[in-house]
C-alpha cells in the first residue's frame, strides 16, 4: 500500500478514500483456508459467497451489497460465467473439449454430476470447477425467472466464446460483437435480473440496446487500456479496421512508441469507446434502487476515469495503465447518485477534451464525441 500512498500524496482527500475502502472491505474478506478445505466444512451457499471472494474480491464487495432478493442471483450469475470464462482461457485443455464445453456449457447449470478437474490457470479457478455442483444445486434454488436468464445469458455467450476462438477481430462490427459476448450479454443478463427480483422497473427486460452499451463502455475500456499485457499473451481483441490503417502489424506500436502514428492509433481506439457515454447515461438515469444504482454507476464513473488517463498517453503502449488506487477509492465512495455520476463525466471528459487541442483529424474527431457525451448529461 507505500506505492498508492505516495501516489496519492498530493490529493489527501484519496488517502483518506482508500484507508476507509480497506476499512470497510476488511468485514467482506473472504476465509484465508482454500476452497477445496472449504468445500468439505461449508453449506453450498457459503462456499458460493466464499468462491466469489476468492476469484474477484471486488465484485464480492458490491454484489453483498445488493439487495438481499437479487444478491443470490447476482453471485451465482457471476460464478457460472467465471466458471465459463476459465474454461475458454485454459489454453491446456484440449481444443477438442473446450470448443464443446463452451457451447454446452449452459446445459450444466443444473446438472449437479458436472464439475471439472484440474481445468484453470489460477488455484481458486481449478477449485471453483472442481467442487461446480455445490454452485449448480444452489442454481436450483434461485426462482425459476433467474435461473432462466442465466442460462440463456451463458449459452449465448458460450457460443460467442467459441466463434471468437477461430476468428479474429477485424471489422468494428466484429468489436462490437466480440464485446457483445464478453460484456454486453452480462449487461443484459443484469438488467433482466433486477427486473426479475422486482428491485426495478419490469421495462428494463426490453433495455437490451442500452444494457449492452454499458458492458461496451466497460470492455472496450480495458481492451484498450490492456494493449501490452495482452499483446505479450498472444491475444489482441482490438479491431484491424483501427488499428491497421497506423501500422501493419500491431506489434508495431509497441515498437513506435513515439511515432505519431502511434497516438492517433490510440486516440482513434479511444474515440470508439467514448460513443457508448450518451447510452450509459441513459441506462442510469433509469435506475431507482440506490444499491443497484452504485452497482452499476461506479463502473462506468471508473471506466471514464481511465479513458481520460489512456488519452494521449503513450504509455499505454509500453505497460498496463491505471488510474491511481486513491482515485479509484474516491470515486467508489463518491459516486452515489446521478448528480455524482454527471460530475465525474463531466470532469473526465472535459480534461479529455482539453487534450484533443490540436487541428489533427483524431482530435478534432474527439473533440465532437465529448461534446455529445457533455450534452447527454444535460438531459
Amino acid at each position: 500500500m507505500i506505492t498508492e500512498l505516495y501516489q496519492s500524496a498530493l490529493y489527501p482527500s484519496e488517502i483518506k478514500a482508500m484507508f476507509k475502502i480497506k476499512k470497510d472491505s476488511a468485514k467482506y474478506a473472504p476465509p484465508k483456508e482454500s476452497l477445496k478445505e472449504l468445500a468439505k466444512v461449508q453449506s453450498d451457499i457459503e462456499f458460493c459467497y466464499s468462491a466469489l471472494g476468492k476469484v474477484s474480491r471486488s465484485f464480492s464487495v458490491v454484489i453483498k451489497q445488493l439487495p438481499e432478493q437479487l444478491r443470490d442471483d447476482v453471485c451465482i450469475f457471476y460464478l457460472v460465467l467465471r466458471a465459463l470464462d476459465t474454461v475458454e482461457d485454459d489454453m491446456n485443455y484440449p481444443y477438442e473439449k473446450r470448443m464443446p464445453l463452451l457451447q454446452a456449457f449452459y446445459e450444466k447449470c443444473d446438472d449437479e454430476d458436472f464439475y471439472l478437474e484440474g481445468v484453470g490457470d489460477q488455484q481458486d479457478y481449478v477449485d471453483l470447477l472442481e467442487h461446480y455442483p455445490k454452485i449448480t444445486r444452489v442454481f436450483k434454488t434461485l426462482d425459476p425467472g433467474a435461473q432462466e436468464i442465466i442460462k440463456d445469458i451463458t449459452k449465448k455467450m458460450g457460443a460467442g466464446m467459441a466463434h471468437f476462438a477461430t476468428e479474429d477481430v477485424i471489422t468494428n462490427e466484429d468489436f462490437d460483437l466480440y464485446c457483445h459476448y464478453v460484456a454486453g450479454l452480462v449487461g443484459i443478463g443484469l438488467s433482466k435480473l433486477f427486473a426479475n427480483s422486482g428491485v426495478e422497473k419490469k421495462e428494463m427486460m426490453d433495455m437490451e440496446a442500452l444494457s449492452n452499451s454499458m458492458g461496451l463502455f466497460l470492455q472496450k475500456t480495458n481492451i484498450i487500456r490492456d494493449y501490452h499485457e495482452d499483446l505479450h499473451s498472444d491475444r489482441v481483441f482490438l479491431p484491424k479496421s483501427i488499428w491497421g490503417k497506423y501500422e501493419n502489424t500491431i506489434d508495431l506500436f509497441e515498437q513506435n512508441i513515439d511515432k505519431q502514428s502511434s497516438m492517433d492509433c490510440l486516440n482513434d481506439l479511444l474515440n470508439n469507446a467514448l460513443t457508448h457515454i450518451p447510452d450509459c447515461i441513459t441506462y442510469l438515469n433509469t435506475l431507482q434502487n440506490k444499491e443497484v444504482f452504485k452497482f452499476c454507476a461506479i463502473p462506468q464513473v471508473m471506466a471514464i476515469a481511465t479513458l481520460e488517463k489512456l488519452y494521449n498517453n503513450k504509455d499505454v503502449f509500453a505497460k498496463n495503465v491505471k488510474i491511481r488506487k486513491g482515485l479509484a477509492a474516491k470515486l467508489m465512495l463518491e459516486t452515489t447518485d446521478m448528480n455524482d455520476v454527471k460530475q465525474y463525466f463531466k470532469k473526465f471528459l472535459l480534461s479529455i477534451d482539453e487534450k484533443a487541442n490540436s487541428s489533427n483529424k483524431i482530435h478534432k474527431e474527439t473533440r465532437q464525441i465529448v461534446k455529445k457525451g457533455l450534452q447527454s448529461l444535460e438531459l
